[in-house]
């Protein structure tokens, strides 16, 4: 069976992922939700239209589905954000139930 395979912009200098912060109404705090793509050139063209001046400083890196719910524990997000349309963008939220 096939897993799944999403990609991911992480950091070169300090190996944070790439977040939203979407907003919201409520005042419960602040809420991170990791910004994952289906394919390493959308992860590319994001970043090339959103950061072009900052992309040397980001690589792709690709996470098979099985472990996103434990990078989501370890690294305190909130849930996922995948991008279905990097040049807009367009981002379909999820948290974890």
């Amino acid at each position: 069976m096939l897993s799944q395979v999403y990609y991911l912009v992480r950091s070169r200098s300090d190996g944070r992922y790439l977040v939203a912060h979407p907003r919201t109404d409520s005042e419960s705090g602040e809420s991170r939700y990791l910004l994952m793509f289906r394919e390493h050139f959308e992860a590319l063209s994001y970043l090339n239209t959103h950061g072009l001046d900052v992309a040397e400083r980001f690589a792709v890196e690709s996470v098979p589905a099985t472990q996103i719910g434990s990078l989501l524990k370890r690294w305190g997000f909130t849930g996922v954000g995948i991008v279905q349309d990097p040049l807009l963008p367009k981002i379909e939220f999820f948290s974890p139930v």
